[in-house]
């Protein structure tokens, strides 16, 4: 995969460097040059590009997920296809996997966890709540950044991988946090993620996995029949109600898990108000086995595959003992031939048992294939389907899913049918589509006011501001925008519209400081010319005054003399930090000068995705003019700031950076 170094895709993304490599992809940095942005590339890999309904699915699938946002999930800019083949660009994350992280620190504290997973579950919920399953929540796709919060990454990508692992070597880093319906082949819903969310709350608590073994197989059979010791008997400090909450999110029964993320995340916040909380949950978790009779096996215990091996091993030692042995008569050799057909008997058996039975035994019905999320042209005539009369009923707009796509079938995916049955489909008629108005060369008062009255009410979009130095282009006009002019726009899209600065601006390069002190790092911004703004003290793992963030990337070329933001690290935190308390919002503020000059504007700021308490931060340049707590439910506040020129507002969501606005106070 090296081949694509140095390469330009689409004309427009600059393959730099490999970051990352999985299964099915290679992530590389890359420089986005319309934008002239780092970004990350995740390119698949050869077998799987030459597959085209492969890469049919994947497109799909990168298309679904680049819908969700959510400052808890990595975000998708760009789903793409190249002549060669299929790739996804991404936010660059500057952090490590959370397996890394435990691999540095061991076992976490109780309270971290807390942390981590409650962040996890809120990007669970959101993206459950537009209908994408994960498949694969594991410590390895779960990014911590440096101020402590978490992306959770590969939505979608899971679902496609799912389709193509088999239990071998290469399946045992996800394995281990498989579901007992996914170790056994069966139908996944929203209740596998909680599941898989269990496992890894388990192992942070712990430190160690519940289930673990010689190979992949075993693992997924352990995961099936056996019952993990409760994290209390390996860590007696782990508070019981967390404890209530790992093992109900980790039942082996489906029905008796959490039935939403959100269900989960009432009982993380109830129990982060109250540690000494006790849910009394009936623990009784049983097995997802093959049969009742495996219901008492335990982890440390020998389960069926085990003991088959077992049984193996000592007959070897029995075959050694009679080897050693000087009676060689007629009952040694009818004992050795009956050893062997015992154990041929018990391999017959175990692998009937676990792999073959399906195969071969008989069934007068058939199982319904899962067609959702497939392009109905792919399914219609084909040879896979062909037990099945697949077809089309209504259709059905779709914010999420291309025209064409199945959302719904009946019978459901799992039921038993008999040959020749009917499945009835609806399928995705698209989403509402206009086109993309031509703004380039207008002021941006203009360009809003085109987009508002072309848009609004028909879609919902979001919009992000570039400012570039043009010599051909007016200060304050319209370089280009992203779509271009005439682009088909659907509900939910992102438009990035690049504005002029003029031509006369001096451009300084942006000093890397994160890991300077405090002091260094202000020298080193303050010799480009660059003004030093708000300095902001966060809990974080390195030492007490060293930064931590910069709010330009280093390396970028910037206005001298623009105003950065940094954070200094107050040392690793003893316990999480306690919540802010709310602070009532201004409606409007007051000129610190006291001359009363300045015109007043509303702002809108939306707020993250989801439901629950997050603690919001706006400042007007380098004065915070709003903190208080408020119900993500809400969907978005309006502040009322005050000023002359324009000013910058930046919003922070539970310490994060969410939205940067610049306002014009002299034009509204």
């Amino acid at each position: 995969m090296e081949k694509y170094i140095g390469k330009l895709l689409d004309n427009r993304y600059e393959i730099l460097e490999v970051i990352g490599s999985g299964g099915m992809a290679v992530v590389y940095k890359a420089r986005c040059h319309r934008l002239n942005r780092l970004v990350a590339v995740k390119i698949l890999k050869d077998e799987f590009s030459q597959d085209a309904d492969f890469r049919n699915r994947f497109h799909a699938e990168s298309q679904a997920v680049a819908m969700l946002s959510h400052p808890n999930i990595v975000s998708v800019y760009d789903v793409s296809k190249s002549s060669e083949t299929e790739y996804i660009v991404m936010e660059l994350i500057d952090g490590m996997s959370l397996k890394e992280y435990m691999q540095k620190k061991g076992s976490l504290t109780w309270r971290e966890a807390l942390h981590f997973i409650t962040q996890i579950m809120k990007a669970l919920e959101h993206a459950h709540s537009r209908g994408i399953i994960h498949r694969d929540i594991k410590p390895h796709n779960v990014m911590v950044m440096r101020d402590g919060s978490v992306r959770v990454t590969d939505f979608g990508i899971a679902h496609l991988a799912s389709k193509q692992n088999t239990l071998t070597q290469e399946a045992l880093g996800s394995v281990h946090y498989i579901s007992p319906e996914q170790a056994k082949g069966g139908k996944v819903d929203f209740r596998t993620d909680i599941y898989s969310a269990g496992v890894v709350l388990y192992e942070m608590l712990t430190g160690r996995l519940p289930f673990d073994g010689d190979s992949p197989v075993a693992v997924a059979i352990q995961h099936i029949n056996s019952i993990p010791l409760r994290p209390r008997e390996i860590n007696p400090e782990i508070p019981e109600g967390l404890e209530e909450i790992t093992l109900k999110a980790m039942c082996a029964d489906i029905n008796k898990r959490y039935p939403t993320a959100t269900a989960m995340l009432d009982n993380l916040e109830e129990f982060r108000k109250d540690p000494q909380i006790s849910f009394n949950y009936d623990m009784d978790l049983g097995t997802a086995g093959f049969s009742d009779n495996n219901a008492k096996s335990r982890t440390g215990l020998l389960n069926r595959g085990e003991r088959f091996f077992e049984k193996k091993e000592k007959f070897k030692r029995e075959e050694k003992i009679r080897d050693q042995s000087k009676r060689a008569g007629r009952v040694s050799i009818l004992a050795g031939v009956a050893a062997v057909l015992a154990f041929i008997l018990a391999l017959t058996y175990f692998l009937w048992t676990f792999f073959f039975q399906d195969l071969f035994v008989a069934a007068p019905e058939i199982t319904v294939p899962d067609l959702v999320g497939k392009m109905l042209d792919d399914v219609i005539n084909n040879e896979k389907y062909k037990d099945f009369e697949i077809i089309q009923g209504k259709t059905q707009e779709s914010d999420v899913y291309v025209e064409g796509t199945i959302l719904e079938q009946v019978p459901l995916y799992g039921a038993l049918v008999k040959k020749g049955a009917t499945i009835t489909v609806t399928v995705s008629s698209g989403s509402t589509v206009i086109s993309m108005p031509d703004l380039v060369g207008k002021s941006w008062r203009q360009a809003q006011e085109d987009l508002k009255s072309a848009l609004d009410g028909s879609i919902l979009y979001s919009i992000e501001t570039f400012y570039m130095i043009s010599e051909n282009e007016t200060e304050g006009n319209v370089i280009s925008t992203e779509p271009e002019s005439g682009a088909r726009l659907r509900n939910g899209a992102n438009i990035t519209v690049i504005i002029s600065r003029g031509a006369n601006i001096t451009l300084v390069e942006v000093p890397d400081v994160v890991g300077m002190m405090q002091s260094q790092a202000v020298s080193a911004l303050t010799e480009r010319g660059l003004i030093v703004g708000s300095v902001t003290e966060v809990e974080n793992d390195e030492e007490a005054g060293r930064v931590v963030f910069q709010s330009y990337a280093p390396g970028s070329e910037v206005e001298k003399g623009i105003v950065v933001d940094i954070r200094v690290s107050l040392g690793p935190p003893a316990t999480p930090p306690p919540t802010q308390p709310p602070v009532t919002a201004p409606t409007e503020t007051e000129d610190p000068e006291g001359s009363g000059a300045g015109n007043s504007v509303t702002v809108t700021i939306p707020l993250p995705n989801g439901s629950g308490p997050v603690y919001v931060e706006v400042w007007q340049e380098d004065t915070r003019i709003v903190a208080e707590t408020f119900d993500k439910s809400r969907g978005a506040i309006s502040v009322v700031v005050t000023g002359t020129g324009q000013q910058w507002l930046y919003t922070y969501c539970d310490g994060v950076k969410t939205y940067t606005t610049l306002v014009d106070f002299d034009n509204g």
